[in-house]
């Protein structure tokens, strides 16, 4: 994704002023827990269902409401501009449901409230992402009555229990002896320039890079912080913190940092055809466009554990394609042995709860044959951005900054991805799905997660 926004976002902060906020004004549990489907063949389900350019079927149910997940019927609020996507921010909090949350004690509350995470139970504890991240920027805005203790944790375990060791805490407290508002708790206290227990609404930007940590409090830096004990974190889950007192979070935003290109937007270096592909893989304007089909365009590289970030645009109508990911090497009799990151953005009745491509249905984000998305969020003929996170058997993707699907694969372990829990290191793949297939590719970029369980490598 385009990075060059961020040194003035950065230079901006630094002066105390405006800019391109990554966290807007808000308008307005957990992961899905699905199982793995059953092995099917790919084929036989696409030749049942309708192709590129064909019309839906009759009204289905919704497939994510099926698996348990959870799926609001109203409209989800607008989370970025145009600009924030293309620097690459995700939301982590979708302004309605704790959907990706996991928390740590049910006696803590959390719970959502008019676009707001809210926590005022009688028990401390943390509203924890369901993954773990390296490096990356996060946005948030946080509130704080007098006498509350709150924080935010990075790189943190599931069940820090020394600060000082198991977490990075950055303290909301005014009122702390030691640590107060903008500290590191146990690491590094600072003075309280910047109080907020006041009730008013408070932004806040972590960048964590490596072993370092810089920290914004409405704007203005308030930390830079070194780990340099004996065995740094540099990477963890992220978790909001309700200590005493009431707290209340909003736009809570991420964006994955030290991201470096797949595509260099003229020609197609680090990247080969399978044998076989019917496929026309072209550079054009700076964009991989696919025509015809089927075929796949394939890396050279392989990863394992890593964030992929990415825009797309569908030519016609009810274009099908995909990314698929640690996939074995593509040849003339098995092209596309792996996990897919499906596009299509078809959608029955009216109701983007409902997508409409094959079987129940998945739509655009979904891992293809295994979850299918909350909500089918990108149009046809739009460039829309896709994020996918691969860590060990957890994946999560968000599109156009929504979060659409957040799955552990459970199935035994085979080095097909089709048959079975993948670990190891595979290709990244475009694919041409038919004759019809018509769909562009820009800004593909990938960061490898530090401590995944398989390293990216080149075949």
């Amino acid at each position: 994704m385009h990075r060059t926004a961020f040194a003035g976002l950065a230079l901006l902060l630094l002066c105390g002023c405006g800019g391109t906020d990554p966290a807007p004004e808000s308008k307005g549990t957990g992961t899905s827990g699905a199982a793995a489907s059953p092995d099917e063949s790919e084929a036989a389900e696409k030749k049942s269902s309708p192709r590129s350019g064909q019309a839906g079927s009759t009204a289905k149910p919704i497939p994510a409401a099926a698996a348990g997940i959870d799926v609001p019927e109203a409209e989800p609020p607008t989370l970025f501009t145009a600009e924030q996507l293309a620097e690459g921010w995700v939301a982590l909090f979708d302004g309605q449901t704790l959907f990706g949350w996991e928390a740590s004690h049910p006696k803590t509350g959390w719970r959502v409230e008019d676009g707001t995470i809210i926590a005022d139970g009688t028990e401390p504890g943390l509203l924890l992402t369901s993954f773990e991240i390296g490096d990356f920027d996060l946005s948030c805005e946080c509130q704080l009555e007098a006498g509350g203790n709150s924080g935010v944790f990075l790189h943190t375990t599931r069940n820090p229990s020394d600060p000082s060791a198991d977490c990075w805490e950055f303290n909301l407290c005014d009122t702390h002896e030691k640590f107060p508002t903008g500290s590191m708790v146990a690491r590094k206290a600072v003075p309280l320039d910047h109080p907020i227990e006041d009730g008013k609404w408070h932004s806040m930007l972590l960048k964590a890079m490596g072993n370092r940590l810089v920290a914004f409090i409405d704007g203005e830096q308030v930390l830079e912080y070194e780990d340099d004990t004996a065995t740094p974190r540099t990477t963890g889950f992220i978790g909001l913190q309700m200590n005493g007192g009431k707290v209340k979070f909003r736009n809570v935003y991420l964006r994955p940092t030290g991201t470096k290109p797949l595509f260099n937007g003229t020609d197609l270096a680090g990247w080969r055809v399978v044998p076989g592909s019917n496929s026309e893989f072209e550079v054009n304007d700076g964009a991989i466009h696919i025509g015809n089909g089927p075929g796949f365009l394939e890396t050279t590289d392989t990863y394992g554990d890593f964030v992929l970030q990415l825009e797309a645009r569908t030519n016609a109508e009810r274009i099908n394609s995909g990314v698929f990911f640690r996939a074995q090497p593509g040849t003339e009799e098995n092209p596309s042995n792996g996990y897919e990151l499906q596009i299509h953005h078809g959608f029955a009745e009216g109701d983007r709860r409902r997508p409409d491509d094959y079987g129940t249905g998945f739509g655009t984000g979904a891992i293809f044959r295994r979850v299918p998305v909350r909500r089918v969020m990108a149009n046809d003929n739009e460039w829309f951005h896709m994020t996918l996170l691969a860590q060990g058997p957890h994946f999560v993707t968000w599109v156009n900054g929504y979060r659409t699907v957040d799955f552990i694969d459970t199935r035994p372990a085979d080095e097909n991805p089709r048959r079975g829990l993948r670990l190891e290191a595979g290709h990244l793949s475009l694919q041409g799905h038919d004759p019809g297939t018509d769909i562009d590719f820009r800004n593909l970029e990938i960061t490898t997660i530090a401590g995944g369980t398989a390293a990216a490598g080149t075949e």
